[in-house]
């Protein structure tokens, strides 16, 4: 689409022209597996503060289901509890006369042994707090729990169930409890009351610390910019709770799923097994799951970027019994009503459409309408012509421009691939011709990519650390499509080096992107 037509006068983001790093939670160092809210995100918030960055864009924040991803979560409410750190737990004073547990410093994200650390302390500080011996007045967790109990009580209610079933898919449960009868969940709360309390305990030192952590990053004029799956994972209490507003039969299982058609990357497209709204009974009931979804997010991040937005405007559709996408369908989406019904309640909307792949006039006319701005990926604009509008000189103001992804190569590893493949000389020649790049395995790659984006005229542009740092490939953090080994970067501290800071900063200044212009010359 031709994103200039979208000024940013009209675009619900209150940001001046702004850069900033893309850098899940889980990417942080520390010393229990994985990243978390403890004194290694406080730094990091103050390296972007320091380098002029306005943006912290992460990943969805929710608990990680199939495969360790993000966007496939048991709850599309809840915090990844494993986000907790124990070193602020120690601070405030939940583990007093616990003994400190053995660290971990895998150069990778551990997701069993980061849980086995996490849930042993989690348990220390909920016997704690049971004992009444806690640091905090239990009002407080009362209160927690009555403002989000529209989706707490069934998220700790479900993932005790899914104990209880040894971890099994919910419609593999004993029937009384897959289809919710009332007699059968009454009876289970009053004999797991603990096991379920113990859950929104967890979910309540999750918000307390992200709460603190944001805070700190917006009196630094930091905002954080996060994530929104279109779908919900089907084993999720999203799905369990709310049977009726998904394509589901009796027991329960996926009558169609979502995907995406064949293309030119995949002739049997890709078939993402999500469950699929019922658009229909949403729209009756003015949208209401939808709206306190997004209204929840918009309370954890200051702008939300949502993901497949052509799906908004028409989706891909395929019967459950098909094992491809190749006998899909195309169905028409909620459109306009949906964002209609959701500004009439939450105001102004600080939405970012990813308008990647196969946009449609349809899909273009919907981001137009609420003037969200869109998404550009340097990686995908030297195959065509100058005219790409994924070129910076081609950028409009309404926009998100990228050098990648969490979903791409690095760029240096996607540079090397590059120089790697004679089918793709002219690209090459292209990228180094435009970015003024005189060798092809140039270690100034990644920083003649963020140079020409800095001086894009897009409003807003993010670069993910990796490409920042000048990583390779082994460093990417998600491949799509591959089954196992996603989701697990880490960076160190020593790859953060006085050069890195000063060409960061130096570049955001001059290309106003912050307001240290003298301290840059």
């Amino acid at each position: 689409m031709d994103h200039s037509e979208a000024p940013v006068d009209a675009s619900p983001i209150a940001l001046p022209r702004c850069s900033g790093i893309l850098l899940h939670v889980t990417s942080l160092p520390g010393e229990y597996g994985i990243g978390d809210l403890g004194p290694h995100a406080y730094r990091f918030a103050d390296l972007l503060a320091d380098t002029g960055q306005r943006i912290w864009q992460v990943l969805p924040l929710v608990p990680v289901g199939l495969g360790n991803s993000p966007y496939s979560s048991p709850s599309t409410f809840a915090l990844n509890p494993h986000f907790i750190s124990p070193a602020v737990l120690l601070e405030d004073g939940w583990l007093a006369g616990v003994s400190k547990p053995d660290g971990l410093r895998p150069n990778r994200v551990d997701f069993s042994a980061a849980a086995d650390v996490k849930e042993t302390l989690l348990d220390a500080a909920f016997a704690r707090f049971e004992a009444g011996d806690a640091p905090v007045d239990r009002r407080s967790f009362d209160d927690f729990c009555d403002r989000h109990g529209y989706w707490l009580d069934d998220y700790a209610l479900f993932m005790a169930l899914k104990d209880h079933h040894g971890g099994a898919e919910w419609t593999r449960w004993a029937e009384p409890y897959a289809l919710r009868k009332p007699a059968a969940l009454q009876a289970f709360v009053g004999s797991h009351e603990d096991r379920i309390r113990r859950r929104q305990f967890a979910q309540f030192l999750a918000f307390d610390q992200w709460d603190r952590l944001k805070q700190y990053c917006n009196e630094r004029d930091i905002v954080f910019f996060g994530d929104l799956p279109i779908y919900v994972a089907h084993d999720s209490a999203d799905v369990w709770a709310h049977r009726e507003l998904f394509h589901l039969d009796e027991r329960g299982h996926s009558k169609v799923v979502a995907g995406v058609p064949p293309d030119y990357f995949s002739e049997t497209g890709q078939r993402w097994g999500n469950p699929i709204y019922r658009w229909d009974l949403m729209e009756a009931n003015g949208f209401a799951w939808w709206t306190r979804r997004i209204e929840a997010v918009l309370q954890q991040a200051d702008l939300l970027r949502l993901d497949h937005f052509r799906a908004f405007a028409g989706y891909w559709e395929i019967p459950a019994r098909e094992e491809t996408a190749v006998n899909g369908r195309w169905a028409t989406g909620p459109g306009a009503a949906l964002f209609d019904a959701v500004r009439n309640e939450l105001g102004s909307l600080p939405l970012v459409a990813e308008d990647l792949g196969l946009i449609t006039p349809d899909v273009e006319d919907l981001i137009r309408t609420f003037g969200f701005p869109g998404m550009a990926v340097m990686q995908f604009a030297f195959d065509e012509g100058a005219d790409h509008p994924f070129l910076p000189h081609m950028h409009g103001r309404s926009l998100v421009a990228y050098t990648g992804t969490h979903d791409n190569d690095t760029f240096v590893g996607w540079w090397q691939d590059l120089a790697r493949d004679p089918s793709r000389e002219r690209a090459l020649r292209f990228a180094r011709a435009y970015l003024g790049i005189e060798r092809a395995g140039s270690e100034e790659a990644h920083w003649a990519a963020i140079r020409a984006l800095m001086a894009s005229p897009a409003h807003y542009v993010v670069f993910p650390l990796q490409d920042v740092l000048g990583l390779g490939t082994t460093s990417r953090m998600n491949t799509p499509g591959r089954s196992g080994g996603n989701w697990t970067w880490r960076f160190s501290w020593d790859q953060w080096s006085t050069e890195v800071r000063d060409r960061l900063a130096s570049l955001t200044a001059l290309y106003g992107r912050s307001d240290q212009l003298d301290e840059a010359l």
